[in-house]
């Protein structure tokens, strides 16, 4: 087990090195760069200003003289500085000689995807669990339709248009919830207890819109698991032995279901920092997502690669924790692994 360990660390390296090429290729094939946009908002800027710019930016040199500085960087946990004019840090604040911190954009908004998304995993495995597992067990009746039902709107309903949709009949209408950001006006003067108050206010719709399809997929997943261990010979083997259907239920065959949602967990880390852009940029809320969004429109290389590597990064660990938590569940893969 601790060989098989070591054998995929060390090939996550030359895979986290082709990823991020790739998508720093991927990156130069698009039209435009920063000095386009600098251009775009002051028509007076002479060519000779952009072409400065490139230089500053190392933007005049090969594809390949690029990536190899950005990886020669990267090697020493530097992400650069963000392209837009504030010049921020990439990832991790920075003190001048003055004593003054300037913090990473990555590090401002990662809580805040963070927190939302954890909320979102949370709800979407322990409501989807119990509706799978309904819907199995009362298959072909009002709770399986309505679970299915679900599902399927679920699925249909486009996520920025629930997203308006909720804004407009809980925000403007009713007035029920706030519509944007994470703070009301007058944030800080709130005692302790309404500024949390406050702020699940404003996490409510986010939240919400973002465990939609979550929820609708997982459900369906864990009720076709579901009917899948429960016509298993060794179900009705525990049946016929007379133990308790809901021991049979939700101990023999819910366990057994379960098994693949591991893989669904590994591959839900790397979304944990990706942010939803759809969530984000309507409510106006400053995390991963809309940070990528805007670095995408502005062209803001060491941001977009920032953020791509690091969810690269998790990725690869996302699937590497799956095939343990398969191992550690499974003692027939876990044998498979040993060997």
């Amino acid at each position: 087990m601790l060989k098989y360990l070591i054998k995929r660390i060390l090939w996550m390296i030359p895979m986290l090195i082709g990823i991020s090429l790739i998508s720093f290729l991927i990156m130069q094939l698009a039209p435009g760069d920063i000095t386009s946009n600098e251009a775009a908002f002051n028509p007076k800027a002479s060519e000779e200003s952009r072409q400065k710019l490139r230089e500053l930016y190392n933007l005049d040199k090969p594809v390949i003289v690029q990536y190899g500085l950005w990886l020669k960087r990267i090697s020493q946990l530097d992400f650069g500085n963000s392209f837009a004019s504030h010049q921020r840090p990439v990832l991790w604040q920075t003190e001048d000689k003055n004593g003054n911190i300037t913090k990473g954009l990555i590090q401002e908004a990662l809580p805040i995807t963070l927190l939302i998304n954890l909320l979102g995993i949370f709800i979407i495995f322990s409501i989807s669990i119990v509706l799978g597992t309904l819907a199995s067990v009362r298959q072909n009746t009002w709770v399986d339709r309505s679970v299915t039902l679900f599902v399927f709107v679920g699925f249909a309903i486009p996520g920025f248009w629930l997203a308006l949709l909720l804004m407009y009949w809980t925000g403007v209408v009713n007035q029920w919830l706030p519509i944007s950001g994470l703070h009301s006006p007058g944030y800080l003067n709130l005692s302790e207890f309404d500024q949390t108050l406050d702020l699940l206010k404003h996490l409510i719709l986010p939240v919400l819109i973002s465990c939609l399809s979550g929820l609708a997929g997982i459900s369906l997943y864990v009720r076709n698991g579901m009917l899948e261990v429960l016509n298993q010979d060794f179900i009705t083997t525990a049946r016929a032995k007379g133990i308790n259907e809901k021991k049979v239920v939700f101990v023999h065959a819910l366990k057994n279901a379960i098994l693949p949602l591991i893989t669904i967990v590994g591959l839900s880390i790397p979304g944990l920092i990706g942010g939803s852009v759809i969530a984000e940029s309507i409510f106006a809320i400053p995390g991963m997502g809309k940070l990528f969004y805007d670095a995408v429109l502005m062209r803001d290389f060491p941001v977009i690669m920032g953020i791509l590597t690091i969810g690269s990064f998790l990725t690869l660990i996302g699937n590497l924790l799956a095939d343990l938590g398969y191992a550690w569940a499974d003692p027939r893969v876990r044998k498979g692994l040993v060997k």
